[in-house]
């Protein structure tokens, strides 16, 4: 039995220009898009965003992103986020510094820096949630815009914060939040319970088993698999349409092909079984691990 492979259907739009790599995609748990030059694009692993581009969300989903200078951006289900300025700028003979413009649209966001291991590299990251702006200094926050209000929760170091009611201040203590209620004045800086904080930590985390796909993920789900090219190009593209960076791979066996709409990078079983049980809500019936 021999292999044969395609090239990713729709590779030429997921491509980007020739650039530091300053945001790419770590985790998802889909569906979650990149809107970009018009086009909504599936976010995969791996996958390189640009300067302008909008990151959104579906439900249930959860999207980890990291920075070229190892911090972590995470996002929550049903939110969006806006990115400008991401750029590394060369400071000095020996140190880069890598900037960018978050700008939280809607849904549950959090920032840490140090996660990753990277080049070392200074760091010019601007947030805003929606009315709130803050300003990075090392540290770890997260922040949440709704219809009733925007949050930001300082959880360690140190931010500038700047609300058009309030002016510009800096929260210096950890766990301490700031709320920006949409109908009344902002509430004055208070200190976060710390079962409240595990809530909405758990609102941008990847649980262990929820269907996270994961760079190094080495367990695939085939969604579809058919003789038919054109069967297994519409099951490709209604997955891409609905949030899944779904692949086709080409099979010989004996003298047919094989056609295998594929979903990648799940770290366990349990991730591909609960995308699994998404994926048959699609309609997808014969989703299964593939072998």
């Amino acid at each position: 039995m021999r292999f044969h492979f395609w090239t990713w259907t729709l590779a030429a739009m997921l491509a980007a220009p020739a650039v530091a790599q300053t945001l790419t995609v770590e985790g998802v748990v889909s569906p979650a898009w990149v809107e970009r030059g018009g086009a909504r694009l599936p976010l995969a692993i791996g996958m390189r965003l640009n300067d302008k581009d909008r990151v959104v969300t579906g439900p249930d989903s959860r999207l980890l992103l990291r920075m070229a200078e190892g911090s972590a951006v995470k996002l929550g289900e049903n939110a969006a986020l806006a990115l400008d300025g991401l750029a590394q700028k060369q400071a000095g003979e020996s140190r880069k510094v890598v900037t960018a413009a978050l700008d939280v649209v809607r849904g549950a966001f959090r920032f840490t820096t140090g996660i990753f291991d990277s080049p070392p590299a200074g760091r010019d990251v601007k947030i805003r949630i929606r009315t709130v702006n803050a300003g990075i200094r090392g540290t770890d926050l997260w922040g949440k815009s709704d219809d009733t209000r925007d949050l930001v929760c300082l959880i360690e170091g140190k931010i500038s914060v700047a609300h058009p009611q309030t002016g510009e201040f800096t929260m210096a203590d950890p766990l301490s939040f700031f709320v920006a209620p949409r109908d009344k004045k902002p509430l004055p800086v208070a200190p976060v319970d710390p079962r409240q904080l595990e809530e909405w930590a758990a609102e941008t985390e990847i649980q262990p088993g929820s269907g996270g796909a994961r760079r190094g993920g080495r367990v695939h789900v085939d969604a579809a698999v058919s003789t038919d090219q054109a069967a297994a190009r519409a099951a490709q593209e209604k997955l891409r349409s609905a949030g899944y960076p779904a692949v086709t791979r080409t099979v010989k066996i004996e003298d047919r092909l094989q056609y295998r709409v594929r979903v990648q990078n799940f770290p366990t079983q349990q991730d591909a079984a609960a995308t699994i049980d998404k994926l048959k809500a699609l309609g997808l019936a014969e989703a299964a691990i593939a072998k």
